[in-house]
């Protein structure tokens, strides 16, 4: 094993795999199961493009951006437009503010203190040097006497960063709840309104309750809104059980880059990669209900430095036509995307004719490539097999810059995970090293009864 998702979990862990693909059963869903993903229609090339790089296939272009980042609007270190610049200056196409149950929008101060309490540097010094003395407001606060700085809402700010085809600022919120004295937290990327948290009596019901909020929210207005199930492991919250049966939710992180999210489990926990091969095995193989995509993200918080939730450490890369939130958001929901921890992918390529995965990585001098295949077997083909054999298991790997795989009729899906052999500069959790993600391929619904 190259990679390291395949962490600290024993084998016996599996052992009780296989009782629970049945007994998700009934409990699992909202009232409907949705579609199958539908592609974004094809269009022309579009004149205001400036992506990573385009594609072969006419008119699509690569964007790379961030959904979860936070800042002074609730528990970040910066102010939102500061945070913006950095992400502009550093090749991001496009970034969502998703601080914790608000929008950035209406009046808003924030004390000096508080700001060098979070920063312990000179944060407004920055940003006067960033933006200017006209920019920066100050006030004294007439109720407490205390110096403040008024922080500038997503319209204020977003036209001075917002270039088309270049950079793009989205709203968001991470819709943030606790059940079953627990963390459940979900993100809401391009809302008009702030959705409050509703809570539940497990923590099942309170994922349900709230993307029911975003689901509602996005019918009533007619605004495409994605909503996507975070840091699954952060206080073990959530369950691979639990990911599965919420079949309305296309999206959840399977890599955050927040050094207390947990990302690689323990010995009592699955990593956040076991926990996607069992949530979608049991989607597809029980509940006839599309596989869970995997987004990366920063989750930042802290900008002063690299302790802590750091920017620049897990990203997506989108293949879409225009860099707008609807041809964002109809791409991902379509699967057109990886999620990177910082390899890059020239081409990801699924034939549907010969049912063949072919990635393709750039050339880099000193940078080796490893590429495994990670499928679940159907439980036909599977046999009597334990779910440690047939569940998100290594079905191929390849070395060097092109990695191809073809389905033998026998998985219920393929993915890829791609491992450079360059440490992380920014590592999330010791002896990390850069990796990307590609999304399940192959799978196939059976046919309503």
């Amino acid at each position: 094993m190259v990679t390291q998702s395949r962490p600290t979990v024993g084998r016996n862990w599996w052992k009780t795999i296989g009782l629970l693909l049945w007994t998700i059963g009934s409990n699992a869903a909202l009232a409907q199961t949705p579609a199958t993903p539908t592609p974004p229609a094809e269009s022309k090339k579009g004149a205001f493009v400036t992506a990573a790089h385009s594609d072969s296939t006419e008119g699509l272009h690569w964007f790379k951006g961030n959904l979860h980042t936070h800042s002074f609007w609730s528990d970040g270190n910066d102010f939102p437009e500061m945070i913006a610049a950095w992400y502009k200056d550093h090749g991001y196409h496009f970034l969502a503010l998703s601080d914790h149950n608000v929008l950035s929008e209406g009046q808003r101060w924030i004390d000096e203190e508080e700001i060098h309490r979070r920063t312990q540097e000179d944060a407004i010094g920055k940003y006067r040097d960033r933006f200017g003395e006209r920019w920066v407001e100050e006030r004294k606060n007439p109720d407490t006497g205390h110096r403040q700085v008024r922080l500038k809402p997503l319209h204020e700010f977003g036209p001075l960063l917002n270039e088309a085809g270049r950079f793009l600022m989205l709203t968001g919120e991470e819709i943030s709840d606790r059940a079953e004295g627990k963390p459940v937290h979900m993100n809401a990327t391009n809302l008009q309104e702030r959705i409050d948290p509703v809570g539940g009596v497990t923590v099942r019901e309170a994922l349900i309750n709230n993307l029911r909020q975003v689901l509602e929210q996005e019918r009533r207005l007619g605004r495409l809104i994605l909503p996507h199930i975070n840091h699954p492991n952060f206080g073990y919250a959530l369950t691979a059980e639990d990911l599965a049966a919420v079949v309305e939710e296309q999206f959840f992180e399977v890599y955050n880059g927040h050094p207390g999210v947990n990302h690689l489990g323990d010995e009592q926990h699955m990593s956040v990669e076991q926990m996607w091969d069992l949530a979608n095995a049991i989607r597809l193989s029980q509940l006839n209900a599309p596989p869970l995509y995997g987004l990366a993200t920063d989750d930042s918080h802290n900008y002063h430095g690299i302790n802590g939730a750091s920017p620049g450490r897990g990203w997506v890369m989108v293949q879409a036509a225009f860099l707008t939130p609807e041809h964002l958001i109809t791409a991902l929901r379509s699967g057109h995307f990886y999620a990177s921890s910082g390899v890059s992918l020239r081409a990801v390529r699924f034939d549907e004719t010969s049912r063949t995965l072919t990635l393709e990585m750039p050339s880099e001098e000193g940078t080796e490539y490893t590429t495994q295949f990670i499928a679940t077997l159907s439980p036909e083909a599977a046999g009597a097999l334990p779910a440690a054999d047939r569940i998100g298991i290594v079905v191929a790997e390849q070395q060097g810059n092109v990695a191809t795989y073809t389905l033998t009729g026998t998985e219920l899906y393929v993915r890829a995970v791609v491992t450079s052999s360059r440490p992380h500069p920014n590592p999330s959790y010791d002896g990390q090293r850069q990796q990307a993600w590609t999304q399940p391929v192959g799978w196939t619904l059976p046919p309503p009864n």
